[in-house]
């Protein structure tokens, strides 16, 4: 089944989730990519595209960067305000934006996505996302990896609810993620791809597959 993924779907999607309770999107944790590969740059100027609830948007706050994170949902963005707001995170400019047409201001240090679904095919987002690096930057992607069952993959923080895992049109590999970054212009950091295990609700645990691709801009 093809999805859209526009603005209507992810309305629908985030008000059809619970605010809380085990499992919740909304109160999931940062994803634990982000802390492994940015731990060790130096804070700067950050957008999370596609932020979902706004953890890793949270999380870089806490550890030093300016941070401006951009979803299509106004309900996903609302409860990550919340959220953030009660947690003393305030270096977080909350962005109401469709990221197909939406231009930010200025490049960043830090360019960071993790299971955002556009309404534009999946690569071609990544090399939309990646061209608002500034040089010297980093692109951070973290997907869902393409060709697997992904049986009850439905637990992540920018989530969908297909019993069998994301659709195809919404998935990817590592190789055809680092295969879009020329040589000339990236070198590529980490390029891999893992499993997970997540809570979820009613006790459950889901397994995540996923494709990271961590890159830095040479130009």
């Amino acid at each position: 089944m093809q999805h859209d993924f526009d603005e209507a779907y992810w309305e629908q999607h985030w008000q059809a989730h619970p605010a809380r309770g085990p499992g919740s999107m909304r109160t999931n944790p940062p994803n634990p990519y982000l802390a492994r590969e940015v731990e060790d740059l130096r804070p700067g100027t950050a957008l999370d595209a596609g932020c979902g609830a706004g953890a890793e948007a949270r999380w870089l706050a806490e550890h030093g960067w300016q941070v401006t994170a951009a979803d299509i949902s106004a309900e996903a963005l609302a409860g990550a305000a919340e959220r953030a707001a009660a947690s003393g995170a305030d270096r977080v400019e909350w962005i109401q934006a469709d990221l197909g047409v939406w231009e930010p201001e200025a490049r960043f240090d830090l360019v960071t996505t993790h299971y955002a679904h556009p309404a534009m095919p999946q690569l071609e987002f990544y090399d939309r996302i990646a061209g608002w690096v500034a040089p010297g930057g980093t692109l951070l992607i973290v997907g869902h990896l393409h060709g697997h069952d992904g049986h009850g993959q439905d637990g992540h923080g920018h989530g969908h609810d297909h019993e069998h895992g994301p659709p195809a049109e919404a998935s990817v590999t590592a190789a055809a993620v680092a295969g879009r970054l020329e040589a000339t212009d990236w070198e590529v950091v980490t390029a891999e791809e893992a499993q997970r295990g997540l809570p979820a609700p009613g006790g459950r645990e889901v397994t995540l597959y996923d494709v990271v691709v961590r890159a830095t801009r040479r130009r």
